[in-house]
């Protein structure tokens, strides 16, 4: 990433205007994002998106306050810095907590895991996007059914990310990354009922270049989607019963992120979201002992994957991050927060302190929450259903503000008989509450049935902030769950 500014002169600027400061950080942050979509064979407009700009964070008197700027300037940064104080000399009159306890950053280190080539350009994007457009329009006429398609499109979401943290103890922390996260979608309309199959669409990204084309199957998986949606229109419905359930992947994702991920933040557990974004059923006093689940649940957040959206050494307070057990044998045992959090708990949690943007402060978010692969193949898991539903790829989804009680929708589903995957049915959807539903998880699958995915649009906080986490999960079979169609 070529930068509009000198790096060499904001670290001087800030080393002059922090000189009498013991804890001060700034964040800069710079992010390039190109969006391309071709919906029914016609191009919609390019999206470009360029922002850059630094958030400053002064600890005084045992408060702490922030500011953000776009300008970079020491003018621009003086002047970040003085409203940063004086929030600060406020915040100490109203304490809840004592910030002059928390850690200041220290590290010195790069980390670049961008692709060689960098981010793919304009012109490669359309390219490729025309070409999967084609695929689906073609699969359509093939199977003689255009007419039924009522939209199909694909769309590639890349961007280049690079952030630069400075402390007041000598800090320099340096991290540039690339994602890209691509979709294709068709709609399937017959009369009254219509019926969308997708591929990635807001759920496969991953970190990377387009070299993850090809690893997430972008140009394979057009002819099936379009026969699936066709195919869905005749289904019948999905049968209304308590009963066994297989979810794939693509369910397993939004299951954990919603009903794992969210109730295990550490704001949420201590109140601070219960206006706007909810709060948990998790107390604090349940770590270490509540059974969450059944004993083959295992769930871990993990930022040393390489490929997964959520992977940094460092969270956005500047403080490091490992691999840290979130359950274990079906047993709570942590939780994930920031280090103010963590401090205001008591609770030593995975850190993951994260920011959307320049002019957003660090909230305690997710990062990557990965459910671990059991041992049974998805043949071991079929024939361990005598009557049930096979489900995948999220479509709708309602949850409590406690993040207890849920119902989800799924774009597919198959009945399961006497072990084996029957025929389609279409809506199928099952709720449940988190408290019960993860004690009957009966079986994990293995590696070959796990799926590394991701989400660029985790909305949370006050003003909103969108934060791409990443999730890991094979296949799993779930016992007395109760199960419902209709559109």
């Amino acid at each position: 990433m070529q930068h509009r500014f000198s790096t060499e002169a904001i670290e001087k600027s800030f080393q002059r205007l922090t000189q009498d400061m013991n804890h001060c950080v700034l964040r800069l942050v710079e992010k390039r994002r190109l969006v391309v979509c071709v919906r029914r064979d016609v191009p919609e407009p390019i999206v470009t998106d360029h922002v850059l700009g630094a958030m400053v964070t002064v600890v005084e008197r045992g408060g702490a306050g922030y500011a953000a700027s776009g300008d970079l300037s020491e003018t621009g940064l003086s002047l970040a810095l003085k409203e940063a104080r004086e929030r600060a000399r406020i915040a100490a009159a109203f304490p809840l907590f004592d910030a002059a306890r928390l850690p200041v950053p220290r590290a010195k280190t790069r980390m670049d895991s961008r692709p060689s080539g960098g981010m793919p350009t304009a012109s490669e994007c359309l390219e490729l996007t025309r070409e999967a457009s084609r695929v689906l329009k073609d699969a359509a006429v093939n199977a003689g059914a255009l007419g039924k398609i009522a939209d199909w499109s694909a769309t590639i979401d890349t961007a280049e990310c690079h952030s630069l943290m400075l402390s007041s103890a000598g800090a320099r922390i340096e991290q540039s990354y690339c994602y890209l996260s691509p979709g294709l979608s068709v709609v399937a309309r017959d009369g009254s009922q219509s019926q969308q199959r997708s591929h990635g669409d807001g759920h496969i990204a991953r970190r990377g270049g387009l070299e993850q084309l090809h690893a997430v199957g972008f140009a394979d998986q057009g002819e099936r989607i379009v026969e699936d949606a066709l195919a869905l229109l005749n289904a019948p419905e999905c049968p209304t019963q308590t009963t066994d359930v297989l979810l794939m992947p693509g369910q397993m994702m939004l299951q954990i992120h919603e009903s794992i991920g969210h109730p295990l933040e550490l704001d949420r557990i201590l109140g601070d979201e219960r206006n706007y974004a909810g709060g948990s059923f998790v107390t604090p006093d349940m770590i270490g002992r509540y059974q969450y689940g059944a004993e083959c649940l295992n769930v871990v957040f993990d930022p040393e994957i390489p490929n997964e959206l959520a992977s940094f050494a460092y969270d956005d307070d500047g403080m490091p991050t490992e691999r840290h057990e979130l359950i274990r044998d079906g047993i709570l045992v942590g939780a994930i927060g920031s280090a103010s959090s963590c401090l205001r708990a008591g609770i030593l949690a995975a850190t993951s302190a994260r920011a959307s943007g320049w002019n957003r402060p660090p909230i305690d978010r997710m990062g990557n929450i990965n459910l671990v692969p059991g041992e049974h193949n998805l043949k071991a898991l079929l024939s361990s259903i005598e009557r049930g539903v096979m489900m995948d790829t999220n479509r709708s989804w309602s949850i409590d503000h406690l993040r207890n009680k849920f119902q989800f929708g799924c774009e597919i589903g198959w009945l399961i008989e006497e072990g084996e995957r029957k025929g389609l049915i279409r809506n199928p959807g099952y709720r449940g509450v988190s408290a019960n539903f993860w004690r009957n998880l009966d079986m994990v699958g293995d590696a070959t049935t796990e799926a590394i995915l991701g989400t660029l649009n985790c909305g949370k906080g006050e003003p909103n902030q969108l934060m791409q986490v990443g999730h890991a999960a094979p296949a799993c079979a779930f016992r007395n769950v109760e199960v419902f169609g209709g559109g």
